[in-house]
């Protein structure tokens, strides 16, 4: 038997906490577990394995003796956690070692969830379905600081001189604070097109895909068109680069610009200057993503989510710093299902495995590939609440 201590969690970091709802006073707490739990077992929070756990006294000083396994070993705190109409958690400070799995305890604090979770999970073993394929991100692209990796800056200066050509001048960069004309083009997404810089008419959009300059410039759009034509502009194209994540959700991090100074840039190049920036954006996609083929075990899942154990160093490596991550779930004797997993929480046990708790219930992930893992975990679903409904008819005998 594995000894308790080496089950353990440790290096636990939950990415999205649960909402709870704190248990104010200590009378509170202590009538409720003398009342709903008086012959009903508590579990240890951080623990691989299940620990059970039960409060089997309560002192005049307001601490309680703890029970449980003979070869857990804390250290100054235990948490404990258990369900009534809802999640809940208690927090125990440890006055006193009694014996072997016998502690004295003093109540610091107790969390009930304010929702229940939404669906059942339940163990799953390898004979029966496992998660391979993972595709992850090596590097964050964080625009909110302006944080590009160095490797994708490098992509973006070797795409910047093989296109030089298309434009007198051409520039390929990422979105910086202080060009209120770039500024837009992020925040919209959408493009700028000036035909012909001594045109006025050049301001206004070709349609909703392009920005209206006419209205964004207002009274300083003649001054801006005269600018142009004193360094020498005919026709300028800005074009937004949008980076979409593992979990497709659209990141507009830089952009190209095409700036023509013998004739104008046609509608043309607008659209082929479009189709350099998917070009880019699979560029740097690519060598962003890591992909890891090896099979690893599904501990628990559900219909929205699931825990996996990895063993894999490199997934292990990029995953600690990752939001979440797509991969493939199969079950026996079915085709590989893609989802994204978005990172709740990851943990290590003492032997160096890592312990991820990922949400796939919502828009993140494919809509006909969560049908079809719906209709598999359905009535593996159902199998399992007839089987815990029926251990605990021979347990109440």
């Amino acid at each position: 038997m594995r000894a308790i201590e080496e089950s353990v969690v440790a290096d636990f970091k939950e990415r999205k906490p649960r909402a709870f709802d704190e248990i104010r006073t200590l009378e509170d707490i202590i009538e409720m577990l003398k009342t709903q739990f008086h012959n009903r077992k508590l579990n240890i929070k951080y623990s691989i394995d299940r620990i059970e756990a039960r409060v089997n006294e309560y002192l005049e000083d307001n601490t309680v003796m703890l029970v449980t396994d003979q070869e857990y070993a804390p250290e100054d705190t235990i948490t404990v956690y258990g369900l009534l109409d809802k999640y809940f958690e208690i927090d125990m400070k440890v006055v006193e070692t009694r014996g072997p799995g016998y502690f004295q305890c003093r109540i610091v604090s107790m969390r009930k969830a304010s929702r229940g979770r939404r669906d059942l999970r339940f163990k799953v073993g390898p004979e029966k379905v496992i998660a391979t394929n993972f595709k992850i991100s090596k590097h964050t692209i964080d625009i909110t600081n302006f944080t590009i990796p160095t490797s994708i800056k490098v992509i973006i200066e070797q795409f910047q001189s093989q296109q030089s050509r298309l434009a007198d001048i051409f520039k390929v960069d990422v979105f910086q604070p202080g060009d209120t004309i770039i500024e837009r083009v992020k925040k919209t997404q959408k493009t700028v097109y000036i035909h012909d810089f001594s045109n006025p008419d050049s301001l206004a959009p070709e349609n909703e895909n392009f920005i209206d300059l006419r209205d964004f410039l207002g009274d300083e759009g003649e001054l801006y068109l005269k600018k142009g034509i004193e360094r020498g502009y005919k026709s300028l194209i800005i074009s937004p680069v949008t980076y979409i994540t593992q979990s497709e959700q659209p990141i507009p991090f830089a952009y190209i610009q095409a700036i023509s100074k013998k004739e104008p840039l046609t509608i043309e190049k607008v659209l082929e200057i479009k189709e350099l920036g998917f070009a880019l954006m699979d560029r740097i996609r690519d060598a962003n993503t890591l992909m890891v083929p090896v099979h690893q075990q599904i501990v628990d899942i559900s219909l929205g989510g699931a825990k996996l154990l990895l063993t894999d160093e490199n997934l292990k490596k990029y995953i600690i710093h990752s939001k979440g991550f797509v991969f493939d779930i199969v079950f026996k004797l079915q085709a590989p299902i893609t989802i994204y997993g978005d990172i709740k929480f990851t943990f290590n046990d003492s032997a160096g495995n890592m312990y991820v708790g990922v949400d796939f219930a919502g828009n993140s992930s494919r809509k006909d590939e969560m049908k079809r893992f719906y209709s598999i975990i359905r009535p593996m679903e159902v199998e399992y609440k007839s089987r815990l409904i029926k251990e605990m008819k021979q347990k109440n005998r």
